[in-house]
This record gives structure tokens, C-alpha cells and sequence, in this order.
């Protein structure tokens, strides 16, 4: 049967088993992604994955529970397993089923013409890239990969209450990975790219980062350690902001996860710096109109020159607190629970290009990579310690690459010591995306 037809049954079975308010919330995603490794595709994959979550209130109690086929046997399965889930509950404070909102933002996530975007023309792009690149110089010896993928998603929530909502959105991404060869030294970087649409695509623009980044590589080597004017480029900036977006999350700062708990409307970075969490970003590839809960999404500024504006909630955290949701319910997957999560988080812009920032910093560090994000870093205390790579700044010109160092600091004393903001902010990267910063001095463990 089809969903409609699923969802009607399912109400009408649910409510004569003594179900209260109840909801369904549906995810289908569909993807098709191709590799090429040395002119011949390896890897060419076309799934559709996705299932549908059920939760209702049973004596006051919330119940769960989560089906990925549509028929009568599953309308039985997930009443059973709702009222059986929320016999065990204990939660303190229940979540609710949500009426809906008064109004929901204009958003428009679906672009038709990424649907007609064939696997034909997936594979010219990943031999163009491969093409280009091993044309690009001499010194790039080797494609890893070149991978191209078109993606969409539709999430749906239907409730007891008669709310029903529908969010499509479909992008584009590509990547590729060289491998630079100088005599013994070897070097292997990468780029990527999320569109959303064919024509975003410059495979001279990828090729060029890519291959650029592996030449200049091949002469990297740490410094010794100390302390240096650093700037975070755009990339690692990105994932610092991504790794410890939890820090905003009321949920966390609800159960002592969060240092920031109490402290809206205080000063918690640099008067230049304004964080923005922005679901409605067309560009985005975490954009809604509404969240997991069925709540209306809209643009904030989670921070604003400085000062905490507000924790980003969801209905349940929300009424704990004594405010309103932020739109920020989140779900990990179709079938978990609803928790607190950023949509597009992003540092705002300033004025100077990263060209200026090295002027400004006169000798120095940029770091372009973190990596041992997961190991290196302490969600709580924000503490961090990460393997990185870049370059290094003489009398504000780039000069050497850099790797093999370890970047040491905590993300709640980098937030009040950034000294500028670049203003190439990365728009493709999806999720979270920031521009670079002059961070001023920080620790880097070298030779």
C-alpha cells in the first residue's frame, strides 16, 4: 500500500488500542554514486534506503517504535511496539506531539534539474576530473579516485493532530584525490565540491585545488615547536566548528556536556565573531523548513558579536528551560530519538581575504587540515589536540608547507581569541561552513 494509505490504517488501528496523539515520520533517500580509478569505473552504486517511525502516547508515555515496509503486518508490529516501548519508559520529562506551527518559512530544497542529472552524466564528470588531472603537471603521477554522486531525500511527518509536512531536497558532489611525486617524496591531498546544479560544476576549478595542494606538499615539513600567529583556514575551521557544534546543543548543557549552560545573553567570544545556524540556506545541504519535531525552522544567530544569544532546543529541552524551540529536534536516523542538532552552522564572514590575514599576521602558521577530530578532541572541556598540515607565513607572503605537527588548544579560549575573520566562507561544503580566522597565538608541537 502506499504511505497515505499506510499512515491512515496505522492512525485507526493505533487509536482503537487506546493510543493517545501519535505520529509517523518517513524518510526515503536515494542515491547513485560513481568511482573511476585509472579510466575504468570501479564502483558504481544506485540504492534507495529509508523507513518510516511511529510514536504515541500510551497512559502518558511516550512509545517508539520503526518499520522500513508499509503493510498490514506493520501496522500491527508498531502499535505493539508502542505500547510496549512506552510501558518501559522513564523518562522524567515526555516528549509531545506537536500541533504545528503558525506559519512555516518559504524554502524550496528540491531542484527538479538535479533529477534529470543521468549516471552518463556522473561518469563524464569523474573522467574529467581524472583526465585533467594527470594532464594538470608532470609531478601528479596518480588519480586515488574520482567520485561523483547525485543525492536526494524526502522527509515527511504526519500526526494524529492533522499536521502534515513534506521536505525534499537533492544535491550534487564531486571529489578526486591526486598523488604528487618529486623523486622519494610523495604527497596525496584532495578536494571536494557540493552543488546543486550540473552547471556548478567546474571540474578545472577541483582539479586545480587538488593538484595544487599535492605539489606543494611534496616539500612539507613540521617546525619546530612553540607558539605561532595562526590563522585556521576555511577546511579546518569547518571541522573545528563541526566537531564541537555540541557545545551549543541544550540538551547537553542540560545534562553537564556543555560548558555554555547559564550563560545566554553572556560574552563567550570575540566581539568580531557571529555564529549563525541557518536552516533555510538554499545551499546547505542540512536545510528544512521545519525539524524532527514538525517545528517551523527559521535563521538565528546563535552567537552575535560575542555574546550568546541563545542554546539551540528542541520542544523537550525547550520546556525545561522555560522557552520556545529553536527548530533545532533532530533525529540521527528515521527510527532514533529526537535530539538537539545544528542545521547550516557557520561562522559570518568578515571583510578580508585570507591573503590580507597573512599580511596582518606578518610571520606565522596557517592550518588548512585537522585530522584525529574524534580521538583528539574532548566534547566537554574543549580541549583539543589534532594532527594538522598547512604552511608557513614570512613577512606575510605564503612560504613552506607544513606537516607532521600537532595543533593544541580549547575551543571555548579560540572563540575569544579570534583576532579577525576572513571572508571566504565555504558554501559547498554543506553542513557546516565557516571562513578563516586569525586565531592569535596557539600552541603547534613540531621537531
Amino acid at each position: 500500500m502506499n504511505k497515505n494509505e499506510f499512515v491512515d490504517k496505522l492512525f485507526a488501528a493505533a487509536k482503537e488500542a487506546g493510543i493517545g496523539d501519535c505520529e509517523t515520520y518517513s524518510v526515503t533517500a536515494d542515491e547513485s554514486q560513481i568511482m573511476v580509478e585509472n579510466k575504468q569505473i570501479n564502483q558504481y552504486s544506485v540504492s534507495t534506503v529509508g523507513g518510516l517511525s511511529f510514536r504515541g502516547l500510551v497512559n502518558g508515555k511516550m512509545g517508539y517504535a520503526s518499520t522500513e515496509v508499509l503493510d498490514d503486518a506493520a501496522v500491527e508490529q508498531l502499535v505493539k511496539g508502542v505500547i510496549e516501548s512506552a510501558e518501559l519508559s522513564e523518562q522524567e520529562v515526555q516528549p509531545e506531539i506537536f500541533a504545528g506551527s503558525p506559519e512555516y518559512p518559504e524554502y524550496n530544497g528540491n531542484k527538479p534539474e538535479i533529477d534529470k542529472v543521468t549516471e552518463t552524466d556522473l561518469i563524464r564528470i569523474c573522467h574529467e576530473l581524472e583526465d585533467k588531472a594527470l594532464e594538470y603537471d608532470s609531478r601528479i603521477k596518480q588519480v586515488n579516485y574520482s567520485v561523483a554522486f547525485r543525492a536526494s531525500q524526502v522527509i515527511e511527518i504526519d500526526n494524529s493532530l492533522g499536521l502534515h509536512l513534506s521536505d525534499k531536497q537533492n544535491y550534487l558532489g564531486a571529489m578526486v584525490g591526486t598523488v604528487a611525486r618529486d623523486g622519494e617524496k610523495v604527497a596525496n591531498e584532495s578536494a571536494s565540491r557540493i552543488a546543486f546544479a550540473l552547471s556548478d560544476f567546474d571540474t578545472d576549478e577541483l582539479v586545480k585545488r587538488a593538484c595544487d595542494d599535492s605539489i606543494f606538499m611534496l616539500d612539507a615539513s613540521p617546525v619546530n615547536s612553540g607558539k605561532y600567529r595562526t590563522i585556521i583556514k576555511n577546511s579546518a575551521m569547518t571541522s573545528l566548528l563541526g566537531t564541537f557544534a555540541g557545545m551549543f546543543s541544550s540538551e547537553n548543557a542540560q545534562n553537564g556536556m556543555s560548558l555554555l549552560a547559564g550563560k545566554e545573553g553572556q560574552k563567550i567570544a570575540a566581539d568580531n565573531v557571529t555564529i549563525i545556524d541557518d536552516p533555510l540556506n538554499e545551499r546547505g545541504s542540512e536545510s528544512r523548513s521545519f525539524d524532527d519535531e514538525g517545528v517551523a525552522c527559521y535563521k538565528k544567530n546563535v552567537v552575535e558579536g560575542g555574546i550568546l544569544k541563545t542554546l539551540l532546543y528542541n520542544l523537550k529541552t525547550a520546556r525545561k528551560a522555560g522557552t520556545t524551540s529553536t527548530g533545532n529536534g533532530r533525529k540521527p536516523g528515521y527510527a532514533g530519538a529526537v535530539t538537539v542538532a545544528p542545521s547550516n552552522l557557520y561562522i559570518a564572514p568578515g571583510e578580508k581575504s585570507v591573503e590580507e590575514l597573512e599580511k596582518l599576521i606578518g610571520s606565522g602558521i596557517v592550518i588548512c587540515d585537522v585530522s584525529g577530530l574524534h580521538a583528539g578532541a574532548n566534547m566537554i572541556s574543549g580541549d583539543f589536540a589534532l594532527i594538522a598540515s598547512g604552511y608557513t607565513v614570512l613577512d606575510g607572503k605564503k612560504d613552506k608547507a607544513l606537516n607532521q605537527v600537532t595543533l593544541a588548544g580549547n575551543m571555548y579560549e579560540l572563540l575569544l581569541a579570534i583576532q579577525d575573520v576572513g571572508n571566504d566562507i565555504i558554501s559547498e561544503r554543506g553542513t557546516l561552513c565557516c571562513p578563516s580566522v586569525y586565531a592569535g597565538e596557539m600552541a603547534i608541537a613540531g621537531k
